[in-house]
């Protein structure tokens, strides 16, 4: 859950390197870009539950908050993070939820 918090505030911050070094190699999209938009307004990180799937795979549900010109918007997403036998655990992919 470290991870996906810390991810979190990469996203937030517009810190695409973090985001780089913290997605795995496979899944990782070349054009990866963000920028912290001043339009928008994140409000709030909820972790809605984290599954263990084994020893080097796990599951996290989030809901992330967030205003854009004015407007709440939510971002509900099950994220899949896999781990090296170093500990070091890497984002995936994820399922967006309604």
């Amino acid at each position: 859950m470290a991870l996906m918090r810390s991810r979190y505030t990469a996203y937030v911050l517009g810190n695409t390197a973090y985001l780089r070094a913290t997605w795995a190699a496979t899944t990782c999209p070349r054009d990866l870009e963000t920028s912290a938009d001043p339009t928008t307004r994140w409000l709030r990180l909820q972790i809605k539950r984290h599954t263990p799937i084994d020893a080097d795979h796990a599951e996290v549900e989030f809901v992330a908050r967030y205003k854009l010109g004015g407007r709440a918007f939510r971002l509900h997403e099950t994220s899949r993070f896999e781990g090296s036998a170093a500990g070091r655990w890497v984002y995936v992919d994820g399922d967006l939820r309604d």
